[in-house]
């Protein structure tokens, strides 16, 4: 066995594939001077979609670099490739028939692992969404579970993707709470859409996935939330990674790729509803859903920046892989390459890096596209009653940790006049052991209350 646990064959197999593999970006057979660079994504993983499907749909790539062909006589074209998770854009990138790809901070360091392995590195070149907290994955089980904490998975079957940021949370979380993630509980490594099945089917007893998946399998009625990644209080994100020959190789086209994402961030935030309907008709998810993460005070901060936080956690996501021998030591400094998009935003960048993610708020989103946020619950649910039926989602951050979660999933407590929400049951659990006379009550008798918060 080699030091990232793949067996000597298969590594053989892999690098001989790499090795008879064309690249991308390379010109096209029997035409010099037409490029393609084919890029790698993953469409439903949707705080990847500054890089992947809303800068699609924008179109914003091929502009940049029809601009670029325009200056050095190339034709570009790009080759739009979409997977469910990190690990086959990895596969593909080792074998040099991915350039650019996006995911999750735990596939990135895989990503990272398995390019030196392979003597076909990689390196992470800026940021799509993250989570300071680690809201963007959660622990999900089936809404009538009669599971309440981490505690109860205790000889449970829990699917999730191994070696991804949601099976990270995993862990993390289990050991806190004193739960071997190896022994006490059964591990299913799964696709995050299978795992929803599995839910569904009672095969499972719980799911922990990443971004989209807990809040889309909520807003359907499909699962309640058991813990929210937040409480970990550990960053995480999903970022771009290269193929370090096509860097050296084109880097013009690589800026070109981290300018048309810049902009492609400005449109999300600048018209966040926008963008979330323009990924929902790409992807298939509701909109509501896309809103919950992606909206204008969502569960993901959308940042290309490379913050040294990020970066920091990055480095503490390394012993867990190990420990899981999922890769050996991995050298983050060495990875991480601000160098391109740092010439992509310019003297612009040293501001941007320094930017602070917003305070979450509540929100409210309207039937006829508006949408208004509110300093405190209270004032939504005020909101909520006036609006009737012309609402069409209501977001509230969890009193604990921020996390945005539909308000009608929400569990609600009612401390004297103030009303209060959380994602999970456990954390209002938590809140009402500490305050006496503090009780949980029904969305519904919340929205009759409308105390103060």
């Amino acid at each position: 066995m080699n030091r990232t646990g793949l067996p000597t064959a298969a590594l053989a197999t892999l690098l001989t594939a790499a090795l008879v593999t064309g690249c991308g970006g390379d010109a096209d057979a029997g035409d010099s001077r037409t490029v393609t660079v084919t890029v790698g994504y993953q469409s439903r993983t949707i705080n990847t979609v500054t890089a992947g499907t809303l800068l699609r749909e924008l179109g914003y790539f091929e502009q940049e670099l029809a601009k670029r062909g325009a200056r050095d006589g190339v034709t570009y074209k790009v080759r739009w490739q979409d997977y469910a998770t990190g690990a086959p854009i990895t596969a593909q990138m080792t074998a040099g028939r991915i350039d650019i790809g996006s995911m999750g901070d735990f596939p990135l360091l895989i990503n990272a692992a398995r390019g030196e392995q392979l003597d076909r590195p990689t390196r992470l070149v800026s940021v799509t969404g993250y989570n300071l907290r680690g809201g963007l994955n959660t622990i999900v089980t089936a809404p009538d579970s009669p599971l309440r904490s981490l505690r109860d998975l205790r000889g449970r079957k829990v699917s999730t993707s191994v070696g991804s940021a949601a099976d990270g949370t995993l862990v993390r979380a289990l050991q806190r709470a004193g739960i071997d993630p190896e022994k006490d509980v059964r591990k299913l490594n799964q696709q995050p859409s299978v795992g929803a099945s599995a839910l569904q089917a009672g095969s499972a007893d719980a799911l922990s996935q990443f971004v989209a998946w807990p809040g889309l399998l909520a807003h359907q009625g499909r699962a309640k939330a058991l813990y929210d990644g937040a409480e970990l209080n550990l960053p995480t994100f999903h970022g771009v990674t290269v193929r370090e020959e096509f860097a050296k190789e084109r880097p013009a086209v690589l800026e070109a790729f981290l300018r048309a994402q810049i902009r492609a961030t400005d449109h999300l935030h600048d018209k966040p509803v926008a963008a979330a309907e323009s990924v929902a008709r790409a992807t298939g998810l509701p909109p509501e859903v896309v809103y919950l993460y992606n909206g204008a005070h969502g569960i993901a901060t959308f940042d290309p920046t490379l913050k040294p936080a990020l970066v920091d956690a990055l480095k503490k996501d390394v012993p867990v892989l190990k420990s899981a021998k999922l890769v050996g030591d991995v050298d983050v400094d060495a990875f991480v390459d601000d160098r391109y998009v740092k010439k992509a935003y310019g003297d612009a960048y040293a501001k941007a890096v320094a930017a602070k993610a917003p305070a979450a708020r509540a929100e409210l989103w309207l039937k006829d596209g508006g949408t208004r946020s509110f300093r405190t619950p209270a004032e939504l649910l005020a909101a909520v009653n006036a609006a009737g039926t012309a609402v069409r989602a209501a977001y509230v951050p969890d009193t604990s940790t921020g996390t945005l979660w539909f308000a009608d999933k929400a569990v609600w407590v009612a401390d004297g006049p103030r009303l209060l929400p959380f994602v999970t049951a456990a954390g209002a659990a938590a809140y009402t052991a500490a305050h006496p006379g503090a009780r949980t009550v029904p969305y519904a008798q919340a929205l009759g209350r409308r105390g103060a918060s």
